[in-house]
């Protein structure tokens, strides 16, 4: 089965779910992704990186019966679950230091490591009837590798919710709590993802793509640190040649 396809417009690479309709993240599908994603980083023709799960189901989380399928290994499928959360893991980071922007699209239900790579996006788009778990305590267990990507898009207490509850969040919750950057009508979610994502690539440059890397990396950092490394990159930003001169209205304003 195939596991994702991908097309890509005008700068735009667009990584769609496949894997059945409820898209799990299985080793192959995170493999795949991670290719896409790491290619994705060297390829000029690419700026900007959307990947949309379609349909109800964003992202059912990891593939569970791919799992219950390796118990009957030797060692009770321990070797390949360490794979599976080691890839998962490493694919997310891509997602999240990806130096070209990703972006989420989801007009349905995004759960554990489904909702894990929404948050690892840059942005994330929904369409009103989304909804957002952390369903792992429901089945006696603890979603504490989505919890990585989570908490560094929502406050503690947003995150706990998610996590101790495991209940389903609405789209509305998720844009207040910053798990979604805007809430969009399914009709006209597809057309504003791709407006969002068109007009970033025309402007994202390679200045554009140091000063994105430098904001990630930053944000990790103590207050002081974080102003040293974004002043050394804001300095390199303006000593570039390929930096426009700013407008004269600009200009003269300045100088008043």
């Amino acid at each position: 089965m195939e596991q994702i396809s991908t097309s890509r417009s005008h700068g735009v690479l667009t990584v769609t779910l496949e894997n059945g309709t409820a898209h799990p993240l299985s080793l192959g599908m995170i493999r795949a992704l991670h290719k896409a994603v790491a290619d994705a980083q060297t390829d000029d023709d690419t700026s900007v990186i959307v990947i949309h799960g379609p349909g109800k189901i964003f992202c059912a989380g990891h593939d569970l019966k791919e799992i219950a399928a390796h118990r009957a290994d030797p060692d009770h499928g321990r070797a390949y679950v360490t794979e599976l959360f080691e890839a998962c893991a490493e694919m997310m980071q891509a997602v999240a230091n990806s130096a070209k922007p990703t972006i989420a699209r989801t007009e349905g239900i995004a759960t554990a490591a489904g909702l894990q790579l929404i948050a690892a996006c840059d942005l994330a788009y929904a369409a009103p009837q989304a909804r957002f778990c952390l369903p792992g305590i429901r089945r006696g267990g603890f979603c504490t590798t989505p919890s990585v990507a989570v908490a560094r898009a929502v406050g503690r207490k947003a995150l706990m919710k998610l996590a101790l509850t495991g209940e389903d969040q609405t789209a509305d919750w998720a844009l207040a709590q910053g798990l979604v950057t805007e809430i969009v009508a399914e009709d006209a979610l597809a057309a504003r993802v791709d407006e969002v994502a068109q007009t970033l690539a025309g402007r994202f440059s390679a200045i554009s793509q140091a000063g994105l890397a430098a904001t990630k990396a930053q944000v990790a950092l103590p207050l002081d640190q974080a102003y040293a490394l974004a002043t050394e990159a804001m300095i390199g930003h303006f000593m570039d040649p390929a930096l426009p001169d700013p407008p004269l209205a600009s200009r003269k304003s300045a100088a008043e």
